[in-house]
This record gives C-alpha cells, sequence and structure tokens, in this order.
C-alpha cells in the first residue's frame, strides 16, 4: 500500500532564530519514497542538510522574523503489514553484545534507568529474559499510565512518569525504555509516523508518534506501551537515545507554535 504522510507547522518568532529541524524522513525508509518528502519554508528560506550522529537526517536554518512554515508531503510504500512480534527472541548477556547497542544500555536525559534499576528488578525480575520480559514491561506500562494531551510535558522523564502515571506517547516510551535498560536490555527512543489504519479513530488531531526498539535476537525489535498491540502503517524519522536526541524541531529563541498539522493515511489509488 501507499502512505501520505508530511506536516505543516507554523511558529511566531520575535526575531531571526536559529533552528534544527528532524523531519526527514528516516534514511532506512528512502528506497520506500516515491515522491522526496522535501521541506518547504514560507517565507522560502535556505537551509542545509546534515546527518547526525545517530545517522538521523537534520535540517537547519535561522527562521526569519515573524510568521514561519516548515511543511513537507510525501507518498511512501508501505507492505502493510503489523508490527513484528518476536516471540521467544532472545536476550543476549551484555558481554555479548555489539559494541554499537551498549550505548543503549545507559541512563540518559529523559531515561533515568540507574535510578528505575531496584523498581525494575522488582517488577520484572521473576519474568523470562528475552521477548517475555519486554512484553511484561510494555504491558506494565500500557496498563498503568493514562493516555492524555493535557498531561504532556516537554521535560517530563521517566521516573516522573512512573510518579505521575500519566502521559503522552513519548512519556510510555521513556518510562518502557528506561526499565528495559535497567533489565541490561539495549533500548532506544523512535519518532514518527502512525496512521490510524487498524484500530478505532482518535478524536485528537492527529499527531506524530513515539515508541522505541530493544535489541534481541540479534537485531531491533519495535515496542509501543502506548497503542500496545501490533500496528500497521509505521513510518519512522529518527532514532536516538531518548526524546532529546530526535527533537522535532529545537529552536535557539523564543517562539510561539500558531499551528501543528500532521498527515498519515492511505493514498488513495490513482
Amino acid at each position: 500500500m501507499q502512505l501520505h504522510v508530511g506536516y505543516i507547522l507554523t511558529y511566531e518568532f520575535e526575531q531571526p532564530t536559529p533552528m534544527i529541524i528532524t523531519l526527514n524522513v528516516h534514511y532506512s525508509r528512502v528506497s520506500d519514497l516515491l515522491t522526496p518528502d522535501t521541506m518547504v519554508t514560507s517565507p522560502s528560506t535556505t537551509y542545509t542538510s546534515y546527518r547526525d550522529s545517530f545517522g538521523n537526517w537534520c535540517s537547519r536554518l535561522v527562521a526569519p522574523a515573524g510568521r514561519f512554515t516548515l511543511r513537507a508531503d510525501a507518498i511512501v510504500n508501505d507492505p502493510g503489514l503489523p508490527d513484528d512480534v518476536p516471540t521467544g527472541a532472545e536476550q543476549h548477556a551484555v558481554e555479548d553484545l555489539p559494541q554499537e547497542t551498549l550505548l543503549f544500555l545507559l541512563p540518559s536525559r529523559y531515561c533515568e534507568s540507574d535510578l528505575l534499576s531496584e523498581t525494575a528488578w522488582e517488577l520484572f525480575g521473576a519474568t523470562a529474559p528475552g521477548w517475555d520480559r519486554v512484553a511484561a514491561i510494555s504491558s506494565w506500562v500500557h496498563e498503568h499510565v493514562s493516555f492524555g494531551y493535557a498531561w504532556a510535558r516537554p521535560t517530563k522523564t521517566a521516573v516522573e512518569v512512573l510518579e505521575e502515571r500519566r502521559g503522552v506517547c513519548r512519556d510510555f516510551a521513556h518510562l518502557g525504555v528506561a526499565l528495559c535498560r535497567a533489565m541490561n536490555i539495549p533500548a532506544r527512543y523512535c519518532t514518527g509516523y502512525l496512521a490510524e489504519l487498524d484500530g478505532p479513530p482518535s478524536a485528537d488531531p492527529m499527531d506524530f508518534s513515539g515508541w522505541f526498539e530493544v535489541f534481541l535476537g540479534g537485531r531491533w525489535r519495535t515496542v509501543d506501551p502506548r497503542n500496545h498491540t501490533p500496528r500497521i502503517g509505521r513510518v519512522l524519522i529518527a532514532r536516538g537515545r531518548d526524546a532529546a536526541d530526535v527533537a522535532i524541531t529545537t529552536t535557539f529563541g523564543p517562539n510561539v507554535l500558531r499551528d501543528w498539522q500532521v498527515r498519515a493515511e492511505i493514498e488513495p489509488p490513482a
């Protein structure tokens, strides 16, 4: 199937302000792009692109004073398959893990796995290592954290999610990541598009989605404690240690977000 993804973000700036934007479809899905996801700015502004330390495509520019809009649209080929459920995927001993996964065992800005170690082992120490343990963590987060946009806070950490028991998809993912790392399972945060193709439609406006991946059985596996069921129509934008590494936009000065539109839906046949 084909998915139509895109966004329109409109800001108000008091003065010319540097920005970093991480909104391109991830390089691992570039071969699926039928039309390029080129970012268009209004008013027209020159920008340059680069790869960050995690391989994500980023753009940098100086937004002009006043109203400033970023937009993009793309058509993406998608297999139309739900997330894999790797029942039986083994957990690797730390000494056997590939070197590139070790970073994702460490505490990070929003995923304080060191502070959650005792809690994690109390809750999940009796579970079987591997996918069963990850599934238990995902189920626990899904069942014990309530979802709501009113509870969104850009600086909320995994420890605070555990204490408050509420948040948005990013918070579900941060808590899942921190608990997995505390159990010696490499986990990394993901952001991207998630079309509403296989569940009841949400009454809330569409937004970018947050989930995470764990390294089990020799490869990275998708985990989504917010939705907690295998989903169809997931298009990755970026991966990192947590949301601090993959912020959709980072602005270096005061601004107001005036409008936010995200699109992820099936493209009708021509």
